[in-house]
């Protein structure tokens, strides 16, 4: 993408907030990122790629706050050198260094080797020692009434954080896409047992507007954004429901990550392997502590 494109990259402005949607509705690679502006302070919420373009004309930033610490969500950080970096805590290691970041997905070689390639050349990841960390229940003031609360909800990554802008009553939920993709757990610092309780939290959360870092832009209407999110969640019922049926005979971890239940057999992801293994490899253990799966031999797995 060239500073060309930037005028055709779309913008919607909900009050002191503007949410600058990546291309494609912000598919990955891209995404969508939050510009907040109080009296005192304007802060920039996941810089994705889709700032680079814009970088002309962005405003001044006080401050960037990333909702949790992966390539996409971080790709335009670099663009605010002279900003202090926010970042959940528990989230915080991968800013220290690339092999700290790498420590995040969790990823053998030679799929590291690529995987880190892309994180620098493409994604531009900047080491950041001194990144600061927030925790569940921060705030951050930007004067006038403007203000950001952070609301931890892991499972994604130990540290994935939701905000709250107000007073536009944003939800912000990162990568909560809504999308019909589903939940993804299939890092080495995801959690779906995690993921599961952030997705009960969240559909607590009352708000005015719902935006996401992927695909669904911003919801303004809770019918559409409840039904939406049970469908997001259905997806870990489904990928369970096809485990068992592909268990009814005995089947090594091996054989369930090669048949595919997060990607589709077609789909050109080179880091499939280490996903597919990690997402249902939780599954399997869950499954065997609840007795529905049983070990028949040692590393074949079955139904019961």
């Amino acid at each position: 993408m060239n500073a060309a494109s930037a005028a055709h990259l779309s913008e919607r402005s909900i009050g002191r907030t503007t949410v600058l949607f990546g291309e494609r509705g912000g598919r990955y690679p891209h995404g969508n990122s939050l510009l907040v502006r109080g009296r005192e302070e304007t802060l920039v919420i996941d810089p994705s790629l889709g700032l680079l373009p814009r970088r002309d004309r962005l405003p001044h930033v006080d401050r960037v706050l990333n909702s949790h610490c992966h390539e996409d969500h971080i790709a335009g950080n670099h663009l605010f050198p002279e900003a202090p970096w926010h970042v959940h805590e528990l989230d915080r290691p991968g800013f220290s260094s690339l092999d700290e970041m790498m420590a995040i997905y969790g990823f053998p070689d030679p799929i590291d080797g690529i995987l880190r390639k892309g994180v620098v050349e493409q994604f531009h990841y900047t080491a950041r020692p001194d990144a600061r960390a927030f925790r569940d229940g921060d705030r951050f003031e930007l004067g006038g009434g403007s203000r950001v609360h952070v609301i931890h909800t892991p499972g994604h990554t130990r540290g994935h954080c939701a905000f709250r802008i107000e007073p536009e009553d944003i939800l912000y939920l990162g990568d909560i896409d809504l999308s019909s993709f589903g939940p993804y757990y299939g890092d080495a610092w995801s959690s779906l047992d995690a993921f599961e309780r952030t997705l009960g939290r969240v559909k607590q959360e009352v708000a005015r507007h719902y935006a996401t870092f992927h695909h669904v832009g911003v919801l303004d209407d809770r019918a559409e954004f409840l039904a939406r999110l049970e469908r997001f969640a259905g997806v870990i019922a489904e990928r369970e429901r096809r485990l068992l049926a592909f268990l009814s005979e005995p089947r090594s971890l091996d054989e369930i990550a090669a048949h595919r239940f997060v990607y589709r057999p077609q789909d050109d992801v080179f880091f499939a392997d280490p996903v597919e293994r990690r997402s249902m490899g939780q599954h399997l253990e869950r499954l065997l502590a609840d007795g529905r799966v049983r070990e028949d031999a040692p590393g074949r797995f079955r139904a019961v």
